[in-house]
């Protein structure tokens, strides 16, 4: 699936831009298919067959996106490993890969002597001629493969945020749903846009198809920083800014935020994680654009969503509704459908689902219901609109006093505190209680942080009381994990180490 868009793709749009690297050149849709032949060569001849696993530990870049389709037009599977994974988590992913070949950044290739794979080193090229020159047959061509819609393509490793990580398999089928269902069959739909996550990331591995398919052309930032997006915006005219809800809030408190011209932008797409109505509103305001949100998780492929001319409230209370061909469940311990209003897990089903994590048959059995549904991991409730309203992860949710307290529940109000730039609620243990609440917060001003008074009375009016915070610790920024979301146990790390 993925070898035949390269193909037509370059057909079509020849010499526009698909993709800007970092230092500023530039890889054409013609030069996209010729390279990615060319190095899949190159990689058979190092002995990649179909069906073998190659692993990119590598930045966003040029490098990462031909091997991805190279790997692809062999019948290999693409492993992804987040480059900015701890050495540790990166040799568990390897592990679980099982790669026969790990292409890596300088300074980031594992030990030769623990890893049962071929192993190459990749400097970045300062021009296109340059690229993966060491595994690059000049003027190769693979043949061709049949056509198979279950053939593997990539594994999609999950955040890790609640274990080590799992590797979600999907292969043709998957990504021939997410790619009709995302772009449908249409094809330059053009656009310009950015790259702001890991490229090891659900986003880029299952909607590179659909990418490709619009013939529009994509910057490459090897690192995401909120001024250098902002500038891209700027300078390329980009009608659409997209990101995590954490991105958007560090754009957002750019000091000169105000002065880049931002006219241009029409359109704000938010996803991985529930955006808090005070970080809405205010995005909305600021970039005077519409704001829509995407809601999924690495195993489910494709999930739930709000559009741009839905009503505004749509996507800050909630993450929309499922889409056509997504079946959503919520349900309790028992894998029972929850009452109309209740709190339940949020479990999906389509064909966009993964087939199983890799290499992981007990995984792949609990991750499943009795149905076929996936589990997401969230917890949420669905109101009288169909609108799913997420709470928190079920590993995040703590008991106070015998209550069960959402973080993400407490989070989306605190967030509209005028003093609060961001907000995460994380439990403490307590004598008593068992847990309380402590509200970890970014403060507008530095010099006038919300005292926890504050915070209290704000959310009086619209919260149990057991669920308002009972501690406060102000934090210059709220850590983040290697796929930009909030890092809860990093934040409950700090606020439960006890002060000397």
């Amino acid at each position: 699936m993925l070898p035949a868009t390269a193909r037509e793709a370059a057909r079509r749009f020849g010499d526009v831009p698909a993709y800007v690297t970092p230092s500023g050149w530039s890889i054409t849709y013609r030069d996209l298919d010729r390279v990615s032949d060319e190095v899949a060569v190159g990689l058979s001849r190092r002995g990649v067959r179909e069906g073998d696993v190659v692993a990119l530990l590598l930045p966003p870049s040029g490098e990462y996106l031909v091997a991805y389709v190279a790997a692809a037009k062999l019948g290999a599977i693409t492993a992804g490993v987040n480059d900015r994974l701890s050495p540790a988590e990166r040799d568990a992913v390897l592990d679980t890969a099982g790669a026969r070949l790990v292409l890596a950044a300088p300074g980031l290739a594992p030990d030769r002597a623990r890893v049962d794979a071929d192993v190459l080193e990749v400097e970045p090229a300062p021009a296109l001629d340059e690229l993966l020159r060491d595994a690059r047959v000049r003027d190769g061509s693979p043949p061709e493969l049949a056509p198979d819609p279950d053939r593997a393509v990539a594994i999609i490793f999950t955040s890790g945020t609640t274990g080590l990580p799992k590797g979600a398999l999907y292969g043709n089928r998957q990504l021939t749903f997410i790619t009709d269902t995302d772009v449908g069959r249409n094809w330059g739909t053009g656009g310009r846009g950015f790259t702001g996550t890991s490229f090891a990331h659900l986003g880029f591995m299952t909607k590179l198809p659909g990418n490709l398919r619009r013939g529009g052309t994509n910057f490459l930032m090897e690192r995401w920083r909120a001024a250098d997006a902002l500038r891209l915006v700027s300078e390329q005219r980009m009608t659409t800014v997209s990101g995590v809800p954490a991105q958007l809030a560090l754009m957002l408190r750019q000091p000169d935020f105000d002065a880049y011209d931002l006219d241009s932008v029409r359109f704000l797409l938010v996803g991985g994680g529930p955006i808090t109505p005070g970080l809405a509103e205010e995005a909305r305001e600021r970039f005077h654009a519409a704001l829509a949100t995407r809601y999924s998780c690495t195993e489910a492929g494709i999930g739930l969503g709000t559009a741009f001319d839905d009503p505004e409230e749509d996507a800050v209370v909630s993450v929309g509704r499922p889409h056509a061909a997504v079946d959503l469940a919520l349900l309790d311990e028992e894998d029972r459908p929850v009452a109309p209003g209740e709190v339940g897990q949020v479990c999906l089903r389509s064909p966009a689902v993964m087939s199983g994590y890799w290499r992981d048959p007990d995984g792949t059995a609990a991750a499943f219901t009795a149905d076929g549904h996936v589990r997401t991991g969230d917890l949420g409730w669905l109101d009288d609109r169909g609108r799913l309203h997420l709470v928190g992860r079920s590993k995040e949710m703590y008991v106070r006093g015998g209550y069960n307290v959402y973080p993400v529940e407490v989070e989306a109000v605190l967030s509209t505190h005028p003093k609060v730039a961001a907000v995460a609620i994380v439990p403490r243990p307590d004598p008593v209680m068992g847990e309380i609440g402590v509200a970890c917060v970014v403060a507008r001003d530095t010099a006038a942080p919300p005292t926890l008074e504050e915070l209290r009375e704000l959310g009086a009016g619209r919260l149990a009381a057991y669920k308002l915070p009972e501690a406060i610790h102000v934090v210059d920024a709220l850590p983040l994990t290697a796929m930009e979301k909030v890092d809860r146990r990093a934040l409950a790390a700090k606020v439960n180490t006890p002060v000397v």
